[in-house]
C-alpha cells in the first residue's frame, strides 16, 4: 500500500520542474491528484501520463478566482483535500538589483507569495472542517543563505519560508501541518535565469562547487521530501525550513 493511499493532493506548477516530479510521485504512492498549472498543455500531458487519478486544471495562481477553482475543481472530482503543495513560482533574471523593475517585482511577489494567501484562504477552512490537513510552501535555499544577483527573488523566498512557520504555528491547533521545502537550483525552467549567463558547462561547474554533495537538485530530490513531509511518517513535524539542497546552507 502506498503512503499516501486514499489522500487528496493539489500542486500548483505541476506541469514541469519540481511540481511534476511531486505530483507524479504522490500519484504513485497512491494518492489522487490535481495537476494545476498556467500551461494548460503541460498539466494535461502529465495527468494523462498519470492516468484516472489525476485531474489537470488551467489556473494563474496569482489571481484569487483561479486558485479557488483549483480548490473547487479538486473537491468536486475527489471529495476531500489532504495536501496542498504551493509549488509554483517565476524568478527575475540574475542582474544587480536596481536593473529588476517594478512590474517584475509585482509579478514575482504575486506568484510566489500572494498566492500563498489565496490558497491559504481557499483551504484552510475545507481542512478546518476535515479536522486535519497538510500544506507544504516550497521556499528556497535563497531564502535561507540568498545568492547576489537574485535580490528580491531572495525576498520572496524569505517569505515563504517565514510565512510557512508562522502558519505551522496558528494552525497547529487544526491538525494542520504546515512546512516550507527550500531546494537548491535544480536544472529546471528556471536554471538559465537563476545563472544570469549562458548554460555552459563551465558556467555549471561554477555554481556546482558551492553544494558540498556536487550536483544540482533534482525533481525526484524534491518529490522524495514532499512524500515524506505529506506521509503520517511526518505527523509530528510542522514548521520547518527542510533544505533539500546536497549542504548549501550549511
Amino acid at each position: 500500500m502506498g503512503q499516501l493511499e486514499g489522500k487528496v493532493a493539489l500542486v500548483t506548477g505541476a506541469g514541469s520542474g519540481f511540481g511534476e516530479g511531486i505530483v507524479k510521485l504522490y500519484a504513485r504512492e497512491g494518492a489522487q491528484v490535481i495537476v494545476a498549472d498556467i500551461n494548460e498543455e503541460a498539466a494535461n500531458r502529465v495527468a494523462g501520463e498519470i492516468g484516472s487519478a489525476a485531474l489537470a486544471i488551467k489556473g494563474d495562481v496569482s489571481k484569487r478566482e483561479d486558485v479557488q477553482k483549483m480548490v473547487e475543481a479538486g473537491l468536486a472530482e475527489f471529495g476531500s483535500l489532504d495536501i496542498v503543495v504551493n509549488n509554483a513560482a517565476i524568478t527575475h533574471k540574475n542582474q544587480p538589483l536596481l536593473e529588476v523593475d517594478e512590474e517584475m517585482f509585482d509579478r514575482m511577489f504575486d506568484v510566489n507569495v500572494k498566492s500563498i494567501y489565496y490558497m491559504t484562504h481557499a483551504v484552510v477552512p475545507v481542512m478546518r472542517k476535515q479536522g486535519k490537513g497538510v500544506i507544504l510552501n516550497v521556499g528556497s535555499t535563497a531564502g535561507i543563505r540568498p545568492r547576489p544577483g537574485l535580490t528580491w527573488y531572495n525576498a520572496s523566498k524569505g517569505a515563504v519560508n517565514l510565512l510557512s512557520k508562522s502558519m505551522a504555528v496558528e494552525l497547529g491547533p487544526d491538525n494542520i501541518r504546515v512546512n516550507a521545502i527550500c531546494p537548491v537550483m535544480g536544472v529546471t525552467g528556471m536554471f538559465e535565469l537563476f545563472m544570469g549567463a549562458p548554460d555552459t558547462p563551465e558556467n555549471r561547474a561554477k555554481f556546482q562547487s558551492t553544494i558540498p554533495l556536487g550536483r544540482f537538485c533534482m525533481p525526484s530530490d524534491v518529490a522524495a521530501a514532499a512524500l515524506f513531509l505529506a506521509s503520517d511518517a511526518a505527523e509530528f513535524i510542522t514548521g520547518v525550513e527542510f533544505p533539500v539542497d546536497g549542504g548549501r546552507t550549511i
